[in-house]
């Protein structure tokens, strides 16, 4: 998917920590990462297996707020989210659909969930973290609502949540910053997508959630982040890929970005890509207990 050359040693000018003022535009092995981003997702004929469906997790809020910056006023290392949605029977992108995504902040705390802290729902900022390996995260069976069941929002903040209509390639481009971590979890973001409906001045109508997911880091890109202030603040023990619970291991179809950025630098900025193959006519709500990786509508490319 990534068609980039040199990428692994990306310079990402996004902008210093807590702005996502620039795109990212510029690699070390010539002009137009993020062009190169989405022509390189564009290019492939492939098709793939079906993007893993996950829980929606507690801490899903439906604001429907439609924008590109979902920033506002949190600090972090800028991250430029590339996504596309496709049709994982047809290869073709998903137009004029709708794709969200809500993730925490630096610290691992969510907005509208602000009194959770990042202890994973306790009702209360965490005191000292729990000790040896959590058997039930947070975002998982015996968490807040149970198996990704909705847990009572504790204000109105907005922050790290956003809703975009694709483009005719299927694409939309979030600003955010690299999510941090917090008890039981390893990093990620939520994503639903929304077909079947139209954006009116009420929001999305209509239509269906056909894809409840989560994206994932590395592990080479999240260790480098625990050194950058504000993460550097979070005491919290952060529980690994191989550790998680949710994350189903399989690579890109379950929900791993690619990632650009520059190795001894990751403070400038990532960008972080990723192609979902959906079923547009299915409903996936992501309410019930995790399901396994959905059936392959052909075979997957390796990732």
């Amino acid at each position: 998917m990534l068609a980039l050359g040199g990428a692994a040693g990306a310079v990402v000018a996004l902008g210093g920590a807590g702005t996502v003022a620039g795109a990212a535009d510029r690699t070390a092995g010539g002009p137009g990462t993020l062009d190169a981003v989405k022509t390189a997702a564009s290019a492939s004929d492939a098709c793939m297996a079906l993007t893993t469906e996950q829980i929606e997790g507690p801490y899903y809020i439906d604001y429907e707020l439609f924008r590109k910056n979902v920033v506002e006023d949190r600090t972090g290392i800028p991250l430029l989210l590339v996504l596309r949605a496709v049709d994982g029977g047809t290869c073709r992108p998903l137009r004029n659909s709708a794709v969200e995504i809500w993730h925490c902040d630096a610290s691992g705390v969510y907005s509208g969930y602000t009194q959770v802290g990042n202890g994973g729902g306790g009702g209360t900022p965490p005191g000292p973290p729990p000790s040896g390996t959590p058997t039930t995260p947070p975002d998982g069976p015996g968490g807040p609502g149970g198996g990704g069941g909705h847990a009572t929002p504790t204000d109105d903040l907005t922050w790290l949540r956003g809703i975009q209509m694709t483009d005719q390639q299927g694409f939309v481009t979030f600003r955010t910053v690299f999510p941090g971590w917090y008890t039981g979890r390893a990093v990620h973001i939520h994503t639903k997508v929304h077909t079947g409906g139209s954006r009116g001045p009420d929001g999305y109508t209509g239509g269906r959630t056909c894809h409840t997911g989560q994206f994932y880091f590395s592990e080479d890109a999240v260790r480098a982040t625990a050194d950058v202030a504000p993460y550097s603040a979070n005491s919290v023990p952060r529980v690994t890929l191989d550790q998680d619970s949710i994350y189903p291991g399989t690579g890109a179809a379950g929900g791993l970005l690619e990632l650009v950025y520059d190795r001894r630098h990751i403070e400038r900025g990532v960008i972080g890509h990723l192609t979902m193959a959906v079923d547009p006519d299915a409903a996936n709500d992501g309410i019930g207990a995790p399901g396994a990786p959905a059936p392959a509508a052909s075979p997957s490319p390796s990732a």
